[in-house]
């Protein structure tokens, strides 16, 4: 018997022959923790499940008292005009997408150029990118509701300020040069310098290195600052409910406000069957794209 054979039956034998109080105290714990982890963060989320099946709009039915998919239904039949689901469902991917494709293209634009290229103002540019991380969006409300505002007195329903779409997405494009930029920052970090100097000899422009060579290596933290930006953007209802004003303007987050938004008519069932639908495509998104945030996430802590 060899000695990696020996030791793993001597370690089996270990396990079989230790006492409940030293099991417990070793391994058990941990379980009873988890469970009551694993507990405490599924129990809200069958609990939206439950309300969103439920035949009944008050949130304070049992727990899957009844089942049915009447809320489902209501939403995409579209009979109140007040509350157009479908388009709010069009507005918010259509927002989001182009936002977040918006976001990822000028972060890592930026993250090439703090990485790759050495200019006056780059370290002081850097540090102004993690201070501004540190004050809340919500200050900047007033002044994008200014600016937005008089884009709309001077252009009308057109422009790109207050009711429109495209004012929305130049204001998530305008704070997404912050925490993504930084962080696919430490990711392009990790790329070796040679490649972009083998390419130069082999008469590569600098173009043909970043969209050609260096976007595929680092196609993880593109993933993952898309899924971000994405969610985040799906999810924001300050900016969204401040910029659209008209019903059917609205994204997800704001429109799902409008079942919950009377004092003595709210619809906990139809909201709730809204956000298991809003939450959707965000789960298959985050399972779909799991190998790259892993990946992305990590790479960039190697070297800085």
């Amino acid at each position: 018997m060899s000695t990696a054979t020996t030791e793993e039956y001597t370690r089996k034998i270990g396990k079989r022959r230790m006492s409940p109080g030293r099991w417990f105290l070793s391994l058990g714990w941990k379980h009873i923790v988890g469970l009551a982890v694993s507990v405490y963060a599924i129990f809200p989320i069958l609990y939206i499940l439950s309300v969103a099946f439920s035949d009944n709009a008050d949130i304070n039915s049992g727990l899957f008292s009844s089942f049915t998919f009447a809320n489902f239904e209501k939403l995409f039949a579209g009979d109140d005009p007040d509350r157009p689901f479908v388009q709010w469902i069009i507005n918010t991917v259509w927002i989001a997408s182009v936002s977040s494709i918006g976001s990822v293209f000028l972060s890592a634009l930026a993250a090439y150029s703090f990485s790759r290229q050495r200019f006056r103002g780059r370290r002081s540019g850097l540090l102004t990118l993690i201070l501004l991380q540190m004050f809340p969006s919500v200050l900047g409300l007033v002044a994008i509701y200014a600016i937005l505002s008089e884009l709309y007195k001077l252009f009308g329903d057109n422009s790109i300020g207050l009711n429109s779409p495209w004012g929305l997405i130049l204001v998530y494009l305008g704070g997404s040069l912050g925490g993504g930029t930084y962080l696919m920052y430490g990711f392009f970090n990790t790329v070796p310098k040679e490649i972009d100097e083998a390419a130069k000899i082999d008469g590569a422009t600098h173009t043909q290195i970043y969209f050609q060579i260096i976007l595929r290596l680092v196609s993880p933290i593109l993933a993952v600052q898309m899924l971000l930006s994405f969610i985040g953007i799906s999810s924001d209802f300050i900016l969204a409910s401040i910029v659209m004003n008209k019903p059917d303007q609205f994204t997800l987050a704001v429109g799902l406000g409008l079942f919950i938004d009377q004092p003595y008519s709210k619809n906990w069932a139809m909201f709730c069957a809204g956000a298991v639908i809003a939450a959707t495509p965000i789960v298959a998104l985050f399972l779909g794209l799991q190998r790259y945030i892993v990946s992305g996430l990590t790479g960039g802590a190697v070297k800085g």
